[in-house]
């Protein structure tokens, strides 16, 4: 059996873990995610799924703030000999000295396939740049960003109506049978890890606030990629009489006009030029309200689009 300390922190990563406590293979000697955070309207503390899952099955479970300054817990993870730590969208650095505890590697899950898309958000910037593929690696940790040898990788094609969500959704269910494969490969000798290099490296870079607001002069296609890509994460929008109207469903629409300018409205939606074609705005979610179709939106305003 092959010892794991499993490193997560969002549902992403849930199957992952689930897939590797069930291997016959493997033994999840227990498991790392983040410190329980305040989520919802009551800023109630909330465990991830990675730790609800931990502890339904009875895995030991440590929560570090920074684990690079925490030696008891290192030590404390150190007791179980691991062969491997995967790590899958844990959320923080590790140091040299954690890296060293396992007898083999620590081994990274990455949403894009290195050396493109080195970051925090690969997933994302794939849609955003209207990439008709991404995919995933494992690669051997090491300090630097996403720098380490790459063990494997599988394409993922990304269909020109793809959110992220459905791309976080095929990259939870692709991951786990890969992560499995990496580790079996690497106590076998029958996986040799392959170095990255440094041509095509780009990276993925976190979301800033100024790049989720909708620019009109820009193309419609590159507008409808920004509302994909950050789908409910956290959502494209622009603002309309001072009130944030965040962008859930759009389509590219043929027509002309001034960026910005309203077009039309009709059963498919609300049609608005942009600096190359329309963009026709199918569902939104104005600020305090609900998710509604466009077209509704539309008909319970005063005043038009301006």
């Amino acid at each position: 059996m092959i010892k794991v300390i499993f490193f997560g922190t969002p549902a992403i990563a849930l199957k992952s873990l689930e897939y590797l406590y069930n291997s016959d293979n493997i033994e999840v000697c227990a498991v790392v995610t983040q410190p329980d955070k305040p989520a919802g309207r009551g800023h109630k503390l909330t465990m991830s799924p990675i730790k609800q899952f931990a502890l339904e099955h009875n895995l030991p479970v440590f929560q570090p703030k920074s684990i690079r300054k925490e030696p008891e817990i290192q030590e404390a993870i150190k007791a179980f000999s691991p062969d491997f730590f995967v790590t899958f969208a844990f959320g923080q650095i590790l140091s040299q000295e954690v890296l060293d505890i396992p007898k083999y590697e620590t081994i990274n899950l990455h949403a894009s396939l290195l050396p493109k898309y080195r970051g925090a958000n690969p997933i994302q910037r794939a849609i955003i740049n209207g990439d008709k593929q991404t995919g995933i690696c494992t690669m051997i940790t090491e300090l630097g960003l996403d720098c380490g040898d790459v063990c494997l990788k599988e394409i993922i094609d990304i269909p020109e109506d793809m959110t992220c969500v459905d791309l976080f959704n095929v990259i939870s269910e692709k991951s786990p049978e890969l992560i499995e494969k990496t580790l079996t490969g690497l106590v076998n000798n029958t996986l040799v890890p392959t170095p990255q290099g440094e041509e095509g490296v780009c990276m993925a870079n976190k979301l800033t606030k100024e790049e989720t607001q909708i620019d009109w002069t820009k193309s419609a296609a590159e507008i409808h990629n920004l509302v994909r890509g950050i789908y409910k994460f956290p959502s494209a929008y622009f603002v309309y009489e001072g009130k944030i109207i965040k962008v859930m469903e759009t389509r590219v629409a043929e027509g002309t006009g001034k960026a910005g300018e309203f077009i039309s409205a009709d059963k498919n939606g609300i049609k608005i030029a942009c600096g190359k074609d329309c963009i026709l705005l199918v569902k939104v979610k104005p600020e305090g309200k609900g998710e509604m179709f466009a077209r509704d939106w539309y008909n319970g305003l005063k005043n038009h689009i301006k």
